[in-house]
This record gives structure tokens, C-alpha cells and sequence, in this order.
């Protein structure tokens, strides 16, 4: 038996196999990295640390574990480590719930505040168009 292990990003794969074949191996690699990467920008890769960072602030102040802070979630340790880091990787519901159960305020802590501009978003929102499409160019085909 032989193995091989692929780590590519963050992602380790583990093929296993009784024998080598070169041919296959090779398009089952190329194959995998094929997979697109998702780009972010400096911007938001620096504000999910800040976040995850925050996160990990407010949960040792409380003195609270990774386990602790875990299960209170509802989610896995792997996953909280993975929210501390910055990563992106996490739904941004989790990360928004353990945000407020360390106390990180994202907007508003008064829920009347937070109604209100919730309220005002959508006033904006339904005055503009439902729809937005494209700007069509009109193409210059005169040679």
C-alpha cells in the first residue's frame, strides 16, 4: 500500500493505492489543482483577523476555553480556531454568534438602535431600482 499526501492550500487529501500508476496519478493531481482558490481582498482578509482576534480577546477576558466558548456555539473547536485565526473559511452566522457571545459588538448593542438602521437600510434599499443590469456598449464594427 502506498500513500500520498496532497496538501494544497489548506486542504490535505490522502490517496491511498496498491500500486503505482503514473498516468492516473497525474491527471488526479492535475485535476486537483484545478480547484479555484477564492481571492479576498487585503481589506477583508485584515478585517477577519481583526475580528477573530477580537473573538479570541473577549473569550480569555470571560476566562473561558476553546472548548468552553465551543460548545456554548454549538460548533466544533476546529471551527472556533479556524474563526480566531481569521480565517474565511467559516459561515459568517457562527462567526457573528460567537462574536456576541464574547460581547464583540459588530453594530449597535442597543436592539432599539440596531432596528432603526435596519429600518433606514431598507428605505434606502426600496427606493433605488429592484434591478441593476449591465450597461450595454455599443460597438464600434466601422473598419
Amino acid at each position: 500500500m502506498i500513500n500520498y499526501f496532497l496538501k494544497i492550500s489548506q486542504l490535505t487529501i490522502i490517496v491511498s493505492t496498491s500500486y503505482i500508476d503514473d498516468y492516473y496519478f497525474g491527471h488526479f493531481v492535475s485535476g486537483l489543482a484545478m480547484i479555484k482558490q477564492r481571492a479576498y481582498s487585503k481589506y477583508a482578509i485584515e478585517a477577519a483577523f481583526l475580528l477573530g482576534q477580537q473573538i479570541k480577546l473577549g473569550r480569555k477576558e470571560r476566562q473561558w476555553s476553546e472548548q468552553n466558548l465551543a460548545e456554548r456555539a454549538g460548533i466544533s473547536r476546529a471551527t472556533l480556531q479556524k474563526i480566531e485565526a481569521g480565517e474565511m473559511s467559516p459561515s459568517i452566522g457562527l462567526v457573528f454568534e460567537v462574536a456576541a457571545l464574547v460581547g464583540v459588538a459588530l453594530f449597535e448593542q442597543d436592539s432599539r438602535t440596531l432596528a432603526t438602521r435596519i429600518e433606514l437600510t431598507q428605505s434606502k434599499i426600496a427606493l433605488l431600482p429592484k434591478r441593476i443590469r449591465d450597461k450595454t456598449t455599443v460597438v464600434d464594427d466601422d473598419f
